[in-house]
């Protein structure tokens, strides 16, 4: 598998992870909190791989930079979480920086 796909499939588990921590939070179960440690490792496992073929400090620009405008989203949308234009123009600004960052990755490649 391509790397971008293991770094992909990082940053998915990562936000399943952190919404599975929100969902723990909101209950007394302890089912989410433990998939969120289930999800967390398999996060961790996947960025590990990607390491073998994409700089650290890109994929972790990527996937600390996605993951947060996926959270963000999610949270706005199922959590009632704020929102507010500005927020969107930063969460715009992150997804150009990771954008940004693939792209110059790629053309040194």
């Amino acid at each position: 598998m391509n790397s971008w796909w293991w770094l992909l499939t990082a940053i998915l588990f990562e936000v399943t992870a952190t919404m599975s921590l929100k969902a723990y939070s909101l209950s007394s179960k302890i089912f989410p909190g433990l998939m969120a440690v289930l999800f967390y490792f398999i996060s961790f496992l996947c960025l590990a791989v990607t390491l073998k073929k994409i700089e650290v400090g890109i994929a972790y620009a990527v996937w600390s930079g996605l993951g947060t405008v996926l959270i963000t989203i999610l949270g706005i949308t199922f959590f009632g979480e704020s929102f507010s234009m500005m927020k969107m123009i930063f969460i715009f600004l992150i997804i150009v920086g990771a954008v940004g960052l693939n792209l110059l990755t790629s053309s040194h490649a």
